[in-house]
């Protein structure tokens, strides 16, 4: 039997262990980067018979279509031609390369498929943010047994992860430009197939983080995110608008969020959205903390990093994104399969598990973290007896003249109550992804968000 003595001192360690800050990597493992990975950390080789090819930089060649200054991207891939397809009677042979969500909605209607199109690894990034990822390979810590980071400058914190909570904080903080304005609908599809406009926002998404202006470490008490939202249709929407913003540190310095209804004429704190309250915006087929995939503090899940697999996900969904119709990539069941681009790319997996004496309507998430860009593209998510209840994807769609990588388009499926989501389709607007320096500071403030959402 052990002595109570030593019992307590024994937990006393441990409780050190995972409040104290945990450092970067080696100065000899962060060599690696720039040589056999990226400046990010992925694999600069591609797999052995190539179909993932070798990382040559990302994308070179703008599409003679592009016209310079705007947010509306041509497909640079549009000539492109499926290299084959998946139905049902095939989930069997690609078992291994797709999500748990990607083998339901084969398994369950006929009428899905995946095409499958060459892999184009077309991610790239500015030289700062390379300098500064390969600056943090080293220096960067987490805090609070991984649920917060200290010294990190504006790039990627763990290029080359060793947990799940740091290769999580390298989605949360993923690049997508200091800062972009776009117009988007979102749609849902009923159980019977109906389709319907959830909302049209206009939204500003901004990352303080990565201001290329921006010297020195970021703090605790630093906003790494921050977004603003008007709502502008349907009639029963239009006038509300939405602010949030997130730090980090998590732990110390909580998510705040505003609201302003135009029925009440006054903005308030809304400190439910977040975690599992579920998001009006898709008919309650997500959560708050599915924006992006994932969004928000880690601290309701152990997260455990499972390793790198080579999997079929949406990529380069220009396609999908600027549809210029967007109600006719709704089918049914699921997105119209014409509209949605596959390609095979290494992901990270990152299995959530809900922590004792925490509440979430999933008991378990698991997350595929696309290796260039380190953007969450796919999830699925398990209720409390182990049964998948939700999944969802996004599309890695680059910003190729700046370079920065994007995921506009995401959707989500409900395969208990049934129907789906679809949010991030750009092309009823001649918008794009417009990036964009920050906002003014007033611009972020509550007060502002009343005047931006005044019908």
């Amino acid at each position: 039997m052990k002595n109570p003595k030593q019992t307590l001192i024994a937990a006393a360690l441990l409780a050190l262990g995972t409040s104290q800050a945990l450092a970067g990597v080696s100065a000899e493992e962060a060599k690696k980067l720039g040589t056999s990975l990226t400046a990010v950390g992925a694999e600069m080789a591609g797999n052995a018979d190539k179909s993932i090819p070798d990382y040559t930089g990302g994308l070179k060649d703008i599409p003679a279509a592009y016209q310079k200054g705007t947010g509306v991207r041509p497909d640079p891939f549009a000539a492109d031609k499926p290299l084959y397809s998946i139905k049902a009677a095939d989930v069997a042979k690609y078992e291994s390369k797709l999500t748990a969500g990607a083998k339901e909605l084969l398994k369950r209607y006929p009428s899905m498929r995946i095409d499958v199109y060459p892999t184009h690894r077309s991610v790239g990034y500015p030289k700062y943010v390379v300098d500064n990822t390969q600056k943090n390979a080293t220096s960067v810590k987490t805090n609070d047994g991984g649920l917060g980071i200290e010294g990190t400058y504006a790039g990627y914190p763990f290029p080359i992860p060793k947990t799940g909570n740091e290769a999580m904080w390298n989605h949360l903080l993923r690049f997508g430009g200091h800062g972009y304005y776009t117009q988007y609908d979102s749609i849902n599809v009923d159980s019977s197939g109906k389709a319907v406009l959830a909302t049209t926002g206009q939204i500003n998404v901004e990352y303080p983080y990565y201001d290329p202006k921006r010297s020195g470490a970021s703090g605790e008490a630093d906003i790494y995110f921050r977004t603003k939202i008007a709502y502008v249709a349907p009639a029963r929407r239009a006038g509300e608008a939405l602010l949030a913003q997130d730090y980090i540190n998590p732990m110390k310095n909580g998510r705040k969020a505003w609201q302003y209804l135009p029925g009440q004429r006054r903005v308030k704190l809304a400190p439910d959205i977040a975690y599992d309250t579920p998001n009006p915006g898709s008919a309650g087929a997500s959560t708050y903390d599915e924006g992006w995939i994932f969004n928000g503090a880690l601290d309701r899940y152990d997260w455990k990093l499972v390793g790198k697999r080579e999997m079929l996900i949406p990529y380069n969904g220009y396609k999908l994104t600027y549809a210029k119709e967007p109600m006719a990539v709704t089918t049914a069941n699921h997105l119209n399969p014409d509209y949605v681009r596959w390609e095979l790319h290494r992901v990270w997996v990152v299995e959530a598990t809900l922590k004792e004496g925490k509440r979430h309507i999933y008991a378990k998430r698991t997350f595929y973290l696309d290796e260039d860009s380190w953007y969450a593209v796919a999830s699925d998510q398990y209720d409390a007896r182990g049964q998948l209840f939700r999944s969802g994807f996004a599309s890695v769609t680059p910003a190729y003249e700046h370079p920065a990588p994007a995921a506009s388009a995401q959707w989500f499926h409900d395969f208990v109550g049934g129907g789906y989501n679809v949010s991030g389709m750009l092309g009823a607007y001649n918008v794009g992804v417009k990036l964009i320096d920050g906002l003014p500071a007033a611009q972020w403030s509550s007060e502002a968000l009343a005047g931006a959402g005044v019908r």
